[in-house]
This record gives structure tokens, C-alpha cells and sequence, in this order.
């Protein structure tokens, strides 16, 4: 017997979830939460809430609009129920939510219809596809009406929920189960369902199949793409503005995944395209439209193609950069004076650590090398970085929808358009520059700020692309854009900021004279934004300040005392948002001016403003993420100059890593990001400050730290967090090279640590990309430890080979990885070459080959050091590799040889080829004549043999 029921529970029920919603009455809400919590035990609760939510008419008598509030709630309520608990949900009980919840997708409520489409999108990803295998023909039949009893609401329904089903299963329903793919059925569906008379299922059903055209594309889209396109193009005619739209998105996805399927309709797409995107009054269509041309233009075999149609394409895409009469009464409405107001903290999205310490073989050094967070590799417009698609798993949601998003952040038609047009410049160069020059000449001088706007928008557009076509008129359009920098609008300081930062590299780079009459100007005019009296105008010269500093990199030097005058003021004006961007301008600065910040009277007036704001900053506020990481970079520019400052900030990190391991080690389930960032950005603090300070002052610090530094870091380096553990053995190798004599007793327990991470098989569970930077500073650390515990390093020695040899012989890991895990291995040699010389036939050919992409650096000294005194040890298990070997020693630069003293690989070189030489006797001449000649003469140049 099916399962029905208690009308007096079903309407207790219906109360309290009518009350969890009640936000005029907290204590009727207080006490719905309680006992929906004590519902939730009942074996019946996920019925009770599947009936509720599909039952239309009001079946307690509380009125129809509370009915429906109860409704929205119960499915609310069954969806998180089914995310979180599924598995414990009986089986009786999920074939009733299954049968009964489609009812749902029939309401006429389209709100309820699309809670129903969640519940349903979440059986289905909980359960999987496999579970429920009736769901995807049974929405179909409904979408098709096939039974001829479906009304327009249920079609619209069941497509929106098909639509959920693919947005959240992508991976899921293009993989086989039993020979068939799910999507090889659905994909015909949706194709036909582009066809029906409703706008809405027509539009959805082609948002759905986007879904798989979105990279990495569906291997089922892929093998019938010969039957999407066509689909698409018919629908290119389409009077409903929605599926334009999605028409223009496919094309976009295409040109992105498959450009070779669009080359042959090229004319066709760039013309609609451009049809579309002069909808300016639909901006959502006008901006998939000019996406098209955005990923178009940065797609190799297809950016040749656009060329043909330069006179077409740049007049659209700059007539949509120009703000449009909306925006414009918005932006002369905001209040312009705002530097004094304080911020919200909705309005500051979190902050995370961008790691700074993947160790590099090829680099040779002990410098933290930045590497760049996913999403910022395109250039940004006025400060921010051109949109990407968004990289979240099947199921995942943005979890910032707390903080308010300001107009001027978000993608948008002007922004795409003007990241389209710097990248067909890019391409073009010269000949976007003869199309654009007209609507330059007319609209730089504008009577209308938005014209002037958009003209120095798109002068900063194209300006890197077409440099050599614009440097000519540089000297009368520079000045006049310094100008515009006290502009009574906001939004054209804003923007000219940006645009005079893509001119940088041509004014830091030009003769003295050239210096003084236009980089200067332009250095002080942004520096003077720095402290404009709004808000986004401070921003938005601060990052081009900072854009400003990379481009100029040494030039800045005799510029140091006044920008760090500014910088200072900036500190004391500044509210808490805009100070985010201030630490990038000190880092940045620190990076590139390096050494000159050491200066005393430089560090007199910059260390007391990062003081002020430290002893400002909470330990749990995400504003620590950008202090320590800036920090980090001033130590490491100020060096022993950074000593008198040192004890407070090295403390302090130890401070915050205890709580946050404490934390993360009370805690059943995974410690939120953030708080990784906490320990991710400490840990790179004590690598700075350790690398400046000098060696007595680094001892004490490390070793009169509380708790122990050395524990905590066991503790970091198995942290489940990859950024944590990265971090960790930057620390690591970067206390066997400062502070041994500190870190030798904690040895034996932090070496089996290392040991276990250098294991391929982790990588398999977790991010590769992270995962390999992980394993690529053990490798460095290891090979650091090794130069100083020498001989001690035996008893990890046969396990170190078995894992290092793996990483070395993989062609599945970057090669960097290779070349470190080389590297590591002869620095072995020098303590343990007896060890490892019996295995040396096994290891020397994959060794030779990944220290020969490596450039000549002392660590590349060190390990040939190593590996010459293993093959002394046992000289003729090298015989298949002999050549290599001796090409190796003739490619050393003599410079560096004599450079490295005792240190390097000179003196055991030459008595390898001595020993060699004596090994194979009178045919030694002979064999060395199978090198190139240029090598047989720098070998025997080089040594004396």
C-alpha cells in the first residue's frame, strides 16, 4: 500500500516550515528551526516533505500564500536533506520521493517548479545517474509532450530540471555505464527540443547542450558535433531573443573548444554575431555576442580568420564600450567624495593566500617564485581581470553571495568588448590601430564624459598590441591623458589610471630626457590618485601603480623615497578595503626595487606604517592574508636591514600557525580554505625573514620560539592542504640552508615525512597541479638537507633512490619534477655516492637525461658533484651512458666551474675522465672522437687530462 499521510502531522509540519520563514517573528522562527530538527529524526520526514512541496491545494486551511511559503520551504528543506544524508534515506523512502516529486515540474508555480527541478538534480547526483534510471526518459517524454496531457508549465518544468540534471552531472552523463552513455540519448532529445513551439523549452534545451560544449567538451558532443552545428545555425533565425543568445554562447564555446568546426562558416557567424551584439538594448545578448569575438580572437586557428573582417568587427566593439545611458545617470548619482566614509565588510570579498614558494630546479636559487592563481591570466580593464568561465566541480556553488557585487566589478558587454579588441590589437597590431585612429580622433575630445571614457579605455585596449603604430603619437596623447587624471568624473580618472599604466614600459624605458618630459609626469600623476578623494579612484590607481611597477621593474630605483612617501600617506588615509591593493604596491615595489628599500632612511619611513597597520590587523581577519604576504617580500628586499623589526613579526606567525593547527586538529571534517591561508602565508613570513636575517639572528629566533617551530612544521608538512604542505618544505629547505645546526635534531622524524611525499600514488587523490609543486619542494628540500647531514642521510638512503628514481623515470609529471628529483639524487651522491653506486646502471640514463635541460647552476654543480663521485665508486655501470656524460661536462660554462671552487664538480670531473682515460687505455682518443668536435676540444680545454 503506497504511503500517505497524517493529516495532523502533515499539518504541524506545514506550520513550522510556513514559521522557519517568518523573519518578522524571530521567536515563531526560533521555534519552527527547533522542531524541524526534532522532525528530522522521523523515519517519514523526507515523504512528508516531497508530498508538501508537489500538493497544490491547501490541505491544512492556513491560506493559500502561507501554503506556498510551506511548499517552497519543505522543498528547500528535502533537497538539503538529500544532499547531506542520502545514503541513510531507506530504500522505500527514496522510490516515494523518486515517484512523487515529478509531480512538482506540473505546478503552476514557477518557483516551485524550479525548487521540485533542484530536488531532483540533487536524487540525481547523490544517487547517480546509474540509480535512477527512468529520470531522464520520463523529463523527456514530459518535455515532449508524448502522452499529449503535459501543459506548457510542465514542459517548461521538466526541461529546467533536465537542464539542473546536465549543469550538475556534466562528467557523469558522458561516461559509459554498460557500453552506453546517458548523453547519447539525451543529446538527440535536447537537439529535437530546440525545435518545439515553446520559446522557453527551446532556449533551455540549447542552454543544456552548451553545457556540454563548454571545455573540457563532451567526448558524445564531440562525436556529433556534425549534427549540433547545423542545429545552432538554424537557429541563428530564431525570433525568441533567449535562444539568440544561447546561439551566440555556442559559438563562443565552439570557438573556444572546436574552432576548426566553425572556420568554413566564419563569414556567416562573424556577421551575425555582429547583428547581435548591436542589440545593445538586450546587453545579456549583445554580451554573448561579443564573446564570440573575445574568444575568437584568442584562439590560434581562428584569429587569421577574423582578419578579412577588422573594418566590421572593431567599430562594434568599440561603439559598446561607451557606457550606456543607464549606467551614466547611475554613475553621476554616486557620491564622488567617499575616501573619508569607512567600508562595509560586505563590501570586501575574502582574501586568500596566492602561494609564493614552488621551488624550481631549473631556477637554481633559493627565491620564492610566485606562480599565478587560476582566472588571472588574462589582462585586466580599470583593475580587473577579464572574465573566465567559471572552473567549479559538477555541483559546486559560489559561496561569496553574502558580499555585494559593485556594478562596475562585474563582466560585463563594455569590459568583454574592450578585452575582445586588446586581443584582436594583440594579434593584429597595426590595422586595428588604422580602424580605430577615426573613432579615436572623434571621441578623445568629446564633450561627453562617456565618449572621452571610452576613447582612453580603448586607446589602453589596443595600446600593447599596436605599440609601434601608436608610439608616434604617444608625445601628444600621453600628457593629454595625464590631464584627464583630475577629470571631474570618477570613472575617467578611474580608467586613465589603467590605461596611462599600459604605456609604462614604453615611458620607464626612454632616454633621461624622455623620462623626465613623460614617465615621470605619469609616475606622479597616479601616485597623486593614489590619495583621490574617492574610493575607486584610489583603487583603480593603486593597480596601476602596481602594473606600473612591474613594467618599469629596476627602472623605479631613483624613484623609491617618493613613492614610498606616498605609499606612507596611502597607510594613514586609506580604509580597510583599498589597503588590500596598497600591499600589493609595497610587495610589488619591494620585488622589483629589491635591495635599494634597505636604504636606512627608506626603511624609517616604510616599517613604521607596516607596523602601525599590524598592530591593527586581528589575528583572524582575512586582511592578514595580504600583510604577511607583502611582509614577506619587504623582509627578503631589506635583509639584515629587516633584524630590529624581525622578533614581533616571527612570533607573531608562530602564534598563528599554533591556533590554526589547533584548530584544524580539534576539528572532525576539513578546516575551511581561509584558515589554511593563515598557516600558508605564515609559513612563507618565517621563510622570509629566516633567508634575510643574518645567521646568529635567525638561530635565536628559531630556536627561542614558542611552541617549538620545528614541531609545528612536522604538523604542516601532513597537513591534508597542498598549499600548506607546499609552504612547509619551502620552509623546510629553507632552514637546512640558513640554520641547520637547528634543524638537524628534528631530523629523523621530518625526513620520514618527506619521504612519504615524495609518493606519485597522492597525486592521484588530489589536485595534480598543487600536488607536483608539493613534491617539487621536497625534492628541493631534500636535496638541500643532503648538502649538510651528508653521510647521515644513510638511513633514508635506499628508500630516497626507490622514490626519487619513480618521480625521475615518470613521463606523467611536469619536468621540472624530473629535473628535481635529479637533482636531489646527486646531491645524495656526495654523502652516500658507496650507497647508491651499485644502482647506478639503473638510474644514470633518466638522470643525464633530466639534468641536461637544466641550466648551469650551482645546484646542478652540486648534484654532478654528487653523481661523479658515485660513478668513481663503480665506472663501468655507466658504460651505456658514457657519452652522454662526457657531453655534459663539455657543455659547462669554464666561468662556472672555476666559480664554484671546491664546491662544484671541477676537481671530480677531472678525475672521472682520468679514471676513464686509464679504464679504456689506448683507445681513449678514439672514443673521445665520437663526440662533436666543438665538444672534444671544450672537454679538453676545460680539464686537464
Amino acid at each position: 500500500m503506497e504511503w500517505q499521510p497524517q493529516q495532523g502531522q502533515l499539518g504541524q509540519l506545514a506550520q513550522y516550515l510556513r514559521d522557519s520563514l517568518s523573519g518578522h517573528d524571530p521567536t515563531a522562527q526560533k521555534n519552527a528551526e527547533q522542531m524541524l530538527k526534532q522532525a528530522k529524526q522521523s523515519p517519514d520526514i523526507n515523504n512528508y516533505l516531497a508530498y508538501l512541496c508537489v500538493t497544490t491545494s491547501d490541505a491544512t486551511n492556513m491560506g493559500q500564500q502561507n501554503w506556498h511559503a510551506a511548499r517552497s520551504a519543505a522543498a528547500i528543506v528535502l533537497k538539503n536533506n538529500v544532499k547531506s544524508s542520502y545514503a541513510s534515506i531507506s530504500e522505500p523512502s527514496k522510490q516515494y520521493i523518486k515517484s512523487t516529486i515529478v509531480l512538482g515540474l506540473q505546478d503552476p508555480s514557477s518557483q516551485i517548479r524550479s525548487y521540485v527541478g533542484n530536488v531532483i538534480t540533487e536524487v540525481v547526483r547523490q544517487g547517480k545517474v546509474t540509480g535512477w534510471p527512468q529520470v531522464l526518459p520520463d523529463l523527456a517524454s514530459m518535455v515532449a509532450n508524448e502522452n499529449g496531457r503535459a501543459s506548457p508549465d510542465a514542459q517548461d518544468g521538466a526541461m529546467g530540471a533536465l537542464f539542473k540534471i546536465c549543469e550538475d552531472n556534466k562528467r557523469a552523463l558522458d561516461q559509459e555505464y554498460q557500453a552506453q552513455r546517458p548523453l547519447a540519448f539525451l543529446l538527440p532529445k535536447l537537439l529535437e527540443f530546440t525545435a518545439t513551439n515553446n520559446a522557453k523549452v527551446r532556449s533551455k534545451a540549447l542552454a543544456a547542450i552548451n553545457i556540454f560544449l563548454t571545455e573540457p567538451i563532451a567526448l558524445t558532443a564531440r562525436e556529433h558535433i556534425n549534427n549540433i552545428l547545423p542545429r545552432i545555425v538554424q537557429l541563428t533565425s530564431d525570433n525568441n531573443q533567449d535562444v539568440r543568445r544561447f546561439v551566440c554562447r555556442s559559438f563562443a564555446l565552439l570557438a573556444d573548444g572546436m574552432p576548426a568546426v566553425l572556420l568554413p562558416n566564419v563569414e556567416g557567424i562573424v556577421n551575425y554575431t555582429i547583428s547581435q551584439q548591436k542589440e545593445t538594448q538586450n546587453q545579456e545578448l549583445a554580451l554573448d555576442a561579443a564573446e564570440f569575438f573575445f574568444e575568437a580572437s584568442s584562439t590560434a586557428s581562428l584569429q587569421d580568420a577574423l582578419g578579412p573582417f577588422l573594418n566590421k568587427i572593431v567599430p562594434v566593439l568599440l561603439d559598446c564600450m561607451i557606457y550606456s545611458e543607464e549606467d551614466q545617470l547611475r554613475l553621476e548619482t554616486d557620491d564622488d567624495d567617499d575616501a573619508d566614509e569607512d567600508d562595509d565588510e560586505k563590501d570586501i570579498k575574502p582574501q586568500f593566500a596566492t602561494s609564493k614558494t614552488s621551488r624550481s630546479a631549473v631556477s637554481g636559487t633559493s627565491t620564492p617564485q610566485s606562480q599565478s592563481k587560476p582566472g588571472q591570466d588574462k589582462p585586466a580593464i580599470n583593475g580587473y581581470a577579464y572574465e573566465d568561465d567559471d572552473d567549479l566541480s559538477d555541483g559546486e556553488i559560489e559561496e561569496d553571495e553574502e558580499y555585494e557585487t559593485d556594478p562596475e566589478d562585474e563582466w560585463n558587454l563594455r569590459k568583454c568588448s574592450a578585452a575582445a579588441l586588446d586581443s584582436i590589437a594583440s594579434h593584429f597590431g597595426g590595422p586595428v590601430f588604422k580602424v580605430t585612429l577615426p573613432w579615436l580622433t572623434e571621441n578623445l575630445q568629446h564633450k561627453d564624459w562617456t565618449n572621452r571614457e571610452a576613447a582612453v579605455l580603448a586607446l589602453g585596449a589596443i595600446g600593447p598590441g599596436c605599440m609601434e603604430d601608436i608610439k608616434p603619437h604617444l608625445p601628444q596623447l600621453i600628457p593629454y591623458m595625464i590631464t584627464l587624471l583630475t577629470d571631474h568624473q570618477p570613472v575617467v580618472r578611474q580608467i586613465t589610471c589603467w590605461a596611462l599604466s599600459r604605456f609604462a614600459g614604453w615611458a620607464s624605458s626612454l632616454e633621461p630626457a624622455g623620462k623626465q618630459q613623460f614617465f615621470e609626469p605619469m609616475l606622479g600623476g597616479i601616485l597623486q590618485r593614489m590619495l583621490d578623494h574617492n574610493k575607486k579612484a584610489q583603487e583603480s590607481a593603486a593597480s596601476a601603480f602596481v602594473t606600473l611597477e612591474e613594467a618599469a621593474n629596476t627602472q623605479l630605483t631613483p624613484y623609491c623615497s617618493i613613492i614610498i612617501q606616498q605609499f606612507v600617506k596611502c597607510f594613514n588615509e586609506y580604509k580597510d578595503k583599498n589597503m588590500y591593493v596598497l600591499y600589493d604596491c609595497v610587495q610589488t615595489l619591494a620585488e622589483y626595487a629589491g635591495p635599494t628599500l634597505a636604504q636606512p632612511e627608506l626603511v624609517q619611513l616604510l616599517m613604521p606604517a607596516l607596523i602601525s597597520r599590524w598592530q591593527k590587523v586581528q589575528d583572524q581577519s582575512r586582511e592578514m592574508f595580504p600583510l604577511l604576504e607583502c611582509l614577506a617580500f619587504v623582509a627578503t628586499a631589506l635583509g639584515a636591514q629587516f633584524t630590529p623589526f624581525a622578533k614581533p613579526f616571527f612570533m607573531r606567525c608562530i602564534k598563528i600557525i599554533q591556533m590554526n593547527l589547533e584548530e584544524s586538529l580539534s576539528q572532525d571534517s576539513f578546516v575551511d580554505q581561509p584558515d589554511k591561508d593563515f598557516l600558508v602565508t605564515s609559513l612563507d613570513l618565517l621563510s622570509s625573514i629566516i633567508q634575510a636575517l643574518e645567521e646568529p639572528q635567525s638561530r635565536e629566533l628559531a630556536t627561542t620560539a614558542q611552541p617549538n617551530m620545528f614541531e609545528m612544521l612536522a604538523y604542516c608538512m601532513k597537513d591534508v592542504n597542498d598549499d600548506v604542505r607546499q609552504s612547509a618544505y619551502a620552509l623546510l629547505g629553507d632552514c637546512a640552508i640558513y640554520i641547520f645546526p637547528q634543524l638537524q635534531p628534528y631530523l629523523p622524524t621530518l625526513m620520514e615525512l618527506l619521504i612519504a611525499q615524495l609518493d606519485l600514488t597522492q597525486v592521484q587523490q588530489t589536485d595534480p597541479e598543487t600536488a607536483f609543486r608539493v613534491i617539487n619542494n621536497a625534492c628541493w628540500a631534500c636535496g638541500e638537507i643532503a648538502m649538510r647531514q651528508g653521510s647521515g642521510m644513510g638511513p633514508y638512503i635506499d628508500r630516497l633512490l626507490g622514490k626519487l628514481a619513480i618521480i625521475m623515470f615518470s613521463n606523467n609529471v611536469p619536468e621540472s619534477l624530473n629535473e628535481n628529483a635529479a637533482i636531489a639524487l646527486g646531491r645524495l651522491g656526495i654523502g652516500c655516492h658507496q650507497q647508491l653506486a651499485p644502482h647506478l646502471a639503473n638510474f644514470a640514463i633518466p638522470f643525464l637525461k633530466s639534468m641536461q635541460k637544466v641550466g648551469w647552476t650551482d645546484e646542478k654543480g652540486h648534484a654532478y658533484k654528487g653523481f661523479s663521485q658515485v660513478v668513481l665508486d663503480n665506472p663501468q655501470a655507466l658504460e651505456n651512458g658514457l657519452l652522454d656524460f662526457f657531453l655534459e661536462m663539455a657543455n659547462a660554462p669554464g666561468i662556472f666551474l672555476t666559480g664554484m671552487q671546491e664546491d662544484g664538480p671541477l676537481q671530480v670531473f677531472e678525475k672521472v675522465l682520468a679514471e676513464y682515460k686509464r679504464l679504456i687505455g689506448t683507445n681513449w682518443d678514439e672514443f673521445l672522437h665520437h663526440l662533436p668536435p666543438p665538444q672534444e676540444q671544450a672537454l679538453r680545454q676545460l680539464y686537464a687530462f
